[in-house]
This record gives C-alpha cells, sequence and structure tokens, in this order.
C-alpha cells in the first residue's frame, strides 16, 4: 500500500477532496459544457450515445432515476487527455475529477432538460 493509498482512505483527505472538487466544479461543468450549453450538452451527449451509453443518456434526460456511468466510461468517452488537462488546469487529481465528473454529469444533463428532452439550440 503506497502513501497515496493510504491518503485516500483517510476520511480527512477524501473530505478536502471533496470540498475542493465542489468549489471548482461549476467551472470545470462550464468547461465540459462550454459557452454555449445546449450545444455543448447536445454534443456531450451524441458523443455518450454513440459510445454505447444511450440507456444513460436516456435517464438522464427521462424524469425517473438517473442510471449512474463510472468515472472510467466518462473518461474514456471524453477523452483521458481532455480530462487530464481539465484536472491540470484546476490542480485536482484527474481520478477525482473524473469521480466528480461521473456523478455530476447526470444530474447537470437532468438539471438542463426539465421537461425530459434535450433542449434544442437555435
Amino acid at each position: 500500500m503506497g502513501i497515496l493509498d493510504s491518503l485516500e482512505n483517510n476520511p480527512a483527505f477524501r473530505s478536502a477532496l471533496s470540498q475542493l472538487g465542489a468549489a471548482v466544479l461549476p467551472a470545470v461543468l462550464g468547461e465540459v459544457f462550454g459557452n454555449n450549453n445546449q450545444g455543448r450538452l447536445s454534443a456531450i451527449v451524441a458523443k455518450l450515445e454513440q459510445a454505447g451509453f444511450g440507456n444513460q443518456v436516456k435517464s438522464w434526460l427521462g424524469n425517473g432515476q438517473n442510471l449512474p456511468i463510472s468515472a472510467d466510461q466518462l473518461r474514456a468517452v471524453l477523452g483521458s487527455d481532455a480530462v487530464r488537462q481539465l484536472a491540470a488546469r484546476y490542480n485536482i487529481p484527474v481520478d477525482q475529477l473524473s469521480q466528480i465528473l461521473a456523478q455530476e454529469l447526470p444530474k447537470a444533463v437532468d438539471h438542463a432538460s426539465p421537461d425530459g428532452r434535450l433542449p434544442h439550440t437555435a
């Protein structure tokens, strides 16, 4: 067991990472979605559907329970390099950022589609 393993199992360390993630989450999601939230959201949803995550996306757009997506699955779809660059920009460990995105992206898509449908862009 390395030092990182023991740190990750430390509740205080996990709490600090969680707070750090919450502090930068709006900025990170803004970058993931871009300035044109609806257009970028459509692109991310299309990418997820093409990668075989259509059931998850449908659950996020629908009014029922959101199906989960793992950090590894999301990182594979968004691209490891893109996630690594975001992590470096905000000084967050890649694994932590991937986990935050995996937890928050379904909520963000759900909130952006209150009527259960993806908004259309002009």
